[in-house]
């Protein structure tokens, strides 16, 4: 069966966007280009979407899945062996987090008495600290002293505030997809309107300095985990908020 873009995107939850700078950028061509633009899509494009699907949830970049696939000993077949033996490994930890989950329920129903240890059974521990000693290294004292002023403002935070700042988050990055979308650039008025809202949710979180929001779009830019997450919302987000920060710092903050 063939699919055009707009198809392929309903089946698999990409964006058209997405496939479409996917094409540009050589990682997925569809099979055939018609005289009208329509892109077309068969089964081979779709296995192949399907393992950079797989990859990006793992965590790769971009660049290194291209590398991996165009490679002239890539098996899908040991691909995918590889991808069940870790996506089982994250099942276990998942089904340990419900675990715990379910005990802490009862834990404060007063139902079961748990142990202090328990309550963290099932966290990946050595990621936060990676994340942390990523911050630190990279940013000093600094970094150290937002960690703990971060901690101790979300302290109390409950499902509500956490709800509200990643919908307003989202919303933020929506709109910035949006302006990419119409090319209107990072300099632009609606762009640092939205910037400034980005500025005030980080602030949320601890006190931003001219340097601080300048690391921070550093960081944006150099960590994995933040250029996957902005790669979700669009391709070209994380390049494109950082320099709409590095603006709005010049212009707002002394």
């Amino acid at each position: 069966m063939r699919y055009t873009v707009k198809k392929l995107a309903k089946i698999s939850g990409v964006s058209v966007r997405t496939l479409h700078w996917y094409d540009e950028i050589g990682l997925l061509k569809p099979a055939d280009y018609f005289p009208n633009g329509y892109r077309y899509y068969e089964e081979e494009q779709l296995l192949v979407l399907q393992q950079i699907l797989f990859f990006r949830e793992l965590g790769f970049k971009l660049n290194d899945i291209q590398k991996m696939l165009t490679s002239n000993d890539f098996d899908k077949i040991k691909a995918l062996y590889a991808h069940k033996s870790t996506l089982e490994e994250s099942v276990n930890r998942t089904n340990t987090l419900i675990n715990t989950i379910e005990k802490t329920i009862l834990h404060l129903r007063g139902k079961k008495t748990m142990a202090d240890k328990d309550l963290y059974a099932g966290f990946d521990m050595a990621k936060q600290k990676e994340y942390e000693d990523y911050l630190v290294k990279y940013h000093g004292t600094v970094a150290e002293d937002l960690i703990h002023e971060c901690k101790k403002k979300t302290m109390k935070w409950g499902t509500k505030e956490w709800d509200d700042v990643k919908n307003e988050g989202n919303e933020i990055y929506k709109a910035l997809a949006d302006c990419i979308d119409r090319k209107i650039s990072p300099r632009s008025a609606e762009v640092q309107v939205l910037v400034h809202k980005h500025y005030q949710m980080t602030e949320r979180f601890y006190t931003v300095s001219k340097d601080v929001y300048m690391g921070l779009a550093q960081l944006y830019c150099e960590h994995p985990g933040f250029k996957k997450f902005f790669v979700a919302h669009h391709p070209k987000l994380t390049e494109f908020i950082a320099e709409a920060m590095r603006v709005y710092v010049a212009k707002n903050i002394t």
